[in-house]
């Protein structure tokens, strides 16, 4: 069984933060974050969602055994830009990104990048 507190600290202290920076960058109040540490109450899913949040990774990512990596700002703002699209609108989307991906195998430059 995961030991929740266990996986906030290993997170926080990896990105070298105290407790009242995790609560500013969650948006939770010190004491919620405190009284985790205290074994007054455990975290609630909403917390953990905010939490995950400041951590740049979702639940999923949070209670997975294996490697994983956070996201960096863009990806988190491509995935709730996401989450606004129609079907039809991921569709184009995912059409778009392959292009871009086709295109850069097919000619061997990194999209972005001016040829000289």
């Amino acid at each position: 069984m995961i030991d929740i507190l266990q996986k906030i600290t290993e997170q926080r202290e990896a990105r070298n933060w105290s407790l009242a920076h995790l609560s500013f960058q969650a948006g939770l109040p010190l004491s919620t974050v405190s009284s985790w540490y205290t074994g007054k109450v455990t975290p609630s899913v909403f917390s953990l969602e905010k939490i995950c949040g400041a951590f740049g990774m979702s639940l999923a990512q949070f209670f997975s055994e294996g490697n994983y990596r956070a996201l960096d700002p863009i990806e988190l703002e491509l995935l709730k830009n996401w989450e606004l699209l129609s079907p039809n609108q991921k569709n184009a989307v995912l059409e778009l990104l392959r292009s871009f991906t086709e295109t850069e195998r097919d000619t061997g430059e990194a999209f972005g990048q001016a040829e000289e």
